[in-house]
């Protein structure tokens, strides 16, 4: 969901509830565009919530815009930059005294905060925070509403709408969306109703601090297709989307806030912090949370390391595509060479026919037509005129035994680049399942081990970097440890040298992807057991996007791995079969 009105609703509530009557204890500027506030809590407060103080980041981002409260500190730089300065020397033990909202659901939060300036005078500063995308500002104004500064200064030649300069007054840039939180049902009906578009799309294009998706879950509410024209809806559907509408708003104005993620196959795909009726038929899973600070630090956090980790295997990613496509080009090439080879058998039979009949050729022959004894049928040989038909018949003898020998070669290079493509096809979905730098280290290691990356040696005493990468560990619902490697080393370490005889092991079929051990100690094993890790060695693979993934599965003493052979490739000749879909929700993640 996009950090929407209904979200910054829901963070001044948490914001003004916590913060309104403490004071501004320290100010650090972490980013060029990230503030980091610790506000020591009103006397109240501290009796009520129990804590002493709370830290508020605030970040101008223009890709990430974000305000939420947080447990964590972060460093600041040797020096202050000037903005944290002015914000210290004004705001430094200042009292909060207001947190609002303007314009209803408008994405701006506005702390108003009084401090004694130099001549021990009462003066009120304002503090305000726009999260609009790469709008995005953090500025700092007077009590008349004067800019004194801003973290991101606006001038007239970037924006003809608004400066955001020292000195220039501060308005919200006027817009025609209306106050959601003070629409009637006529005042609905003229912005919403009149207009000739989607009603999902007439809902958030009318209000102010509406997404498409609230728009979406009110049209579900009411049981009205979201892409249905809004001018042409019937009396009954107008009236079951203003009062979807009316519910909505009243949830807001309560302040009956219930943040949640929904996690799809065990990635977070939305957020919410309202509950959604619209999520309910789809296959995801919900995750309360108690305040939207702690599931905005939770959400953005893990889509910063997958966002993060991309960044840093992107050098990885090049390196398996490149070699990845230069072997399948190879391989093309041995594929195309090897047909030619199939010529061989013709050029010994010429050969031996040549030996046979060739008596009957006469001198200066371009060709011979003779009897093949195979199959009765009659063959026609083309000769050099200028040799004789013996020499001829070592001629095709010696094509056949260069094409011999080529064939022999090539099917043996063509097996060497065959597992090649099917190593790097392997560390390629290792990549995508990397959640950690750790994991990367392991990966590029193999990569080093085989040979597509050069080791940089340091010296006699160099040491390889130590790993702290592990296979991702599950609960199965039934209380089964299941473990599943990340990449072809771990699913060695994993399959040999952790997991016992007895226990059972899982592979896509012919598909790369994770070596998944269940551990049994002994115990019978349930089917929803098998089903729940076959269902991880489906997730956990290149078919992982398919609707039902083929699955091996067997004991693990069955599975074996040839002497000399790859990280991560094994054997197997008895096993069982299972077609599962990719669907790990009900399984607990213990440690990644």
């Amino acid at each position: 969901m996009a950090f929407d009105g209904i979200t910054v609703a829901n963070i001044k509530k948490d914001l003004e509830d916590l913060l309104t009557g403490g004071r501004i204890y320290k100010i650090a500027q972490t980013e060029s565009d990230e503030l980091l506030i610790t506000v020591k809590l009103s006397f109240e407060n501290i009796d009520k919530y129990g804590i002493k103080q709370a830290r508020v980041v605030m970040s101008s981002d223009a890709s990430l815009p974000l305000i939420y409260m947080t447990d964590d500190n972060k460093p600041s730089p040797m020096t202050a930059p000037n903005f944290c300065m002015l914000l210290r020397k004004h705001l430094q033990n200042g009292r909060i005294v207001k947190i609002t909202q303007p314009n209803g659901l408008e994405r701006i939060i506005r702390f108003e905060i009084e401090h004694l300036d130099e001549m021990g005078d009462l003066r009120h500063k304002v503090l305000l925070i726009e999260l609009m995308g790469k709008h995005s500002n953090i500025i700092f104004t007077d009590e008349d509403d004067v800019i004194i500064d801003a973290i991101k200064h606006i001038p007239a030649s970037v924006s003809s709408v608004r400066e955001v300069l020292p000195g220039r007054p501060y308005f919200i840039p006027e817009n025609d969306k209306v106050n959601p939180l003070e629409s009637s049902a006529d005042e609905f009906s003229s912005c919403v109703l009149s207009k000739g578009m989607p009603i999902f799309k007439a809902i958030y294009s009318s209000y102010v601090g509406l997404s498409p998706v609230i728009s979406q879950e009110i049209c579900y509410r009411a049981g009205v297709d979201a892409d249905k024209s809004a001018i042409s809806l019937d009396t009954s559907e107008a009236i079951a989307v203003y009062r979807a509408f009316d519910d909505v708003m009243n949830i807001i104005k309560e302040g009956s806030f219930t943040p949640a993620i929904f996690y799809e196959n065990a990635a977070p795909k939305e957020y919410s912090s309202i509950p959604m009726s619209i999520y309910a038929g789809e296959n995801l899973t919900c995750v309360p949370f108690e305040s939207i600070s702690a599931l905005i630090e939770k959400y953005y956090a893990e889509k910063n390391i997958v966002t993060r980790i991309r960044q840093k295997s992107v050098d990885l990613r090049k390196i398996v595509q490149t070699a990845l496509e230069r072997n399948v080009r190879k391989y093309d090439l041995q594929m195309k060479q090897l047909s030619d080879c199939d010529k061989k058998d013709k050029y010994k039979l010429f050969g031996e026919l040549l030996n046979v009949y060739g008596y009957s050729a006469k001198e200066g022959d371009k060709s011979i037509t003779v009897n093949d004894y195979n199959t009765g049928e009659d063959v026609t040989i083309t000769l050099d005129p200028t040799l004789t038909p013996n020499q001829n018949a070592k001629k095709y003898f010696d094509r056949y035994t260069k094409l011999k020998r080529t064939a022999v070669a090539l099917e043996e290079q063509m097996k060497e680049v065959s597992e090649a493509i099917e190593q790097l096809e392997s560390i390629a979905t290792s990549l995508d399942i990397a959640k950690k730098e750790a994991d990367l280290s392991q990966i590029r290691q193999e990569l080093v081990d085989t040979g597509y990356i050069k080791a940089h040696s340091q010296g006699k005493n160099s040491r390889r970097e130590k790993i702290t990468s592990k296979p991702f560990h599950y609960l199965s619902s039934d209380g089964f440890d299941i473990y599943v490697g990340k990449n072809n080393i771990q699913n060695d370490e994993l399959t040999f040298k952790m997991a016992n005889g007895g226990d059972w092991w899982f592979h896509a079929k012919k598909i790369p992807g994770s070596h998944v051990v269940l551990i049994t100690e002994g115990k019978e094993v349930p089917d929803r057991a098998f089903e729940e890790a076959a269902a991880l060695a489906a997730f956990y693979s290149k078919g992982k996007n398919q609707e039902k993934v083929e699955i091996d599965y067997l004991k693990r003493k069955d599975v074996k791995k040839p002497g000399g052979a790859k990280p991560g490739f094994v054997v197997y000749y008895t096993n069982y079969s299972l077609a599962i879909a990719p669907d790990i929700s009900a399984l607990r993640l213990i440690s990644d």
